[in-house]
């Protein structure tokens, strides 16, 4: 007899992977309160299934949850910004090298496949065109799983995804943001050529740079306008 149960797992993984969504992007703003009301009509699922999703988020730090309080979208600072990169730079490093030394034939050309992708949704977004945003996160998310894909320690794997889905909270404002203007393009196609020359030691320099640039353009706007600024009371 079918109770539904089947079709549970599949409505909640829709519904935590359509709430982290629109925490990375903004549409559910940092510092914001997630009203379990208001996110079972937005999302159309019930008060378990929001709840359940909630509670898996918060092994991710997107959202955070005080006593009674219920749940909130972590906020963003640049503190916050600066000590993620900070570990993010040192599994990159270890990834990286790894994967350079572990590299085959398949793994070279993994990555300028990616390289090629990225840089043609890259020209969309110089464009702005509608959507283009959107599709580069996902171009770019699998770029740096191509150049890190041989890395062979799967702790490192999981710990990056995390660490880049946060770290993507702050690239979108970046992105769209031209208080210092970078060429994000040039910065990828030297990751590519430093991985196809197996050169260990300059991919991890300028994987390292790669990152502190972001945290470069966020502390420039965050001097200019202020950073993580968010409502206290709304869900959204």
């Amino acid at each position: 007899m079918n109770n539904g149960r089947q079709s549970s797992p599949t409505r909640l993984e829709a519904t935590l992977n359509a709430i982290r969504h629109d925490i990375i992007d903004g549409t559910l703003e940092p510092g914001s309160r997630l009203r379990i009301e208001r996110l079972r009509e937005r999302y159309g699922v019930g008060s378990s299934t929001i709840r359940e999703a909630l509670s898996l988020l918060l092994s991710d730090a997107l959202v955070t949850s005080e006593g009674q309080k219920g749940f909130t979208v972590s906020p963003i600072s640049l503190e916050d910004l600066e000590d993620l990169s900070r570990v993010r730079i040192l599994l990159e490093a270890e990834a990286l090298t790894d994967s350079i030394e572990n590299g085959t034939d398949e793994w070279e050309a993994g990555i300028v496949a990616a390289y090629h992708r990225l840089s043609k949704v890259q020209e969309r977004v110089d464009r702005h065109e509608e959507g283009a945003l959107e599709e580069w996160e996902l171009r770019n998310r699998e770029f740096h799983q191509a150049l890190t894909a041989c890395c062979g320690s799967s702790w490192i794997t999981y710990m990056l995804d995390v660490l880049n889905r946060h770290s993507e909270r702050y690239r979108r404002i970046a992105l769209v943001d031209e208080t210092k203007p970078r060429r994000v393009d040039d910065e990828h196609r030297a990751l590519m050529e430093a991985a196809l020359d197996r050169d260990a030691e300059l991919i991890r320099k300028i994987s390292a740079d790669h990152i502190q640039k972001t945290v470069d353009v966020l502390a420039a706007i965050h001097a200019a306008q202020g950073l993580g600024k968010s409502t206290s009371d709304g869900e959204d």
